[in-house]
């Protein structure tokens, strides 16, 4: 009876471990590691590689971690760039309390303070990988942070705002959406 008393007690405090969420980012518009509609494309006039609407996917997470008080959300092709890599979005004081980005939200700047991406925007700027190099993976990263959803002025470059993030992040959640010309 005693054995069977302290599997059950073991089983029962290692439950809670096992049914904790995890903190993830998905989206409706594309599934990890899949290829992106052309649509999520840039569209830069006189531009041959950005042949789409620039139209940002929807996002949303879930199971934020303890302690957020607001995110940075990052999409960084590490391929771009003949390997040097490309920000396509720096966004970051996004609010503790919301939980998705409405597809075009990105692009249309909403919800966020924009950083500068490497086209010098500060919205979202899809992927326009030249001809002939394949499929680029555009990597969708959203951190969960300690600092106030105002702290942080407009303009950050990626590199600016990882450094203004450490020692201030509490988790981060990925994605990954692959594009190619």
């Amino acid at each position: 009876m005693k054995k069977a008393m302290l599997c059950a007690a073991l089983l029962a405090a290692s439950f809670p471990l096992l049914a904790q969420e995890v903190f993830t980012l998905r989206s409706p518009d594309f599934t990890d590691n899949a290829l992106l509609n052309k649509k999520f494309a840039g569209s830069t006039p006189g531009n041959a590689s950005c042949t789409g609407e620039n139209i940002s996917p929807a996002l949303s997470w879930q199971a934020v971690p303890d302690g957020t008080k607001s995110f940075a959300l990052l999409v960084f092709d590490p391929e771009g760039a003949k390997g040097l890599g490309v920000s396509h979005l720096v966004a970051y004081n996004i609010s503790a309390q919301q939980t998705h980005f409405e597809q075009g939200a990105l692009s249309a700047g909403k919800g966020f303070t924009g950083g500068k991406n490497s086209s010098g925007t500060l919205s979202y700027h899809g992927p326009c990988p030249p001809a002939g190099t394949g499929p680029h993976h555009y990597v969708f990263t959203l951190i969960a942070s300690e600092l106030a959803a105002d702290a942080l002025p407009q303009g950050l470059t990626r590199e600016a705002l990882l450094q203004r993030l450490k020692g201030h992040t509490l988790g981060g959640a990925g994605l990954i959406g692959r594009f190619g010309n």
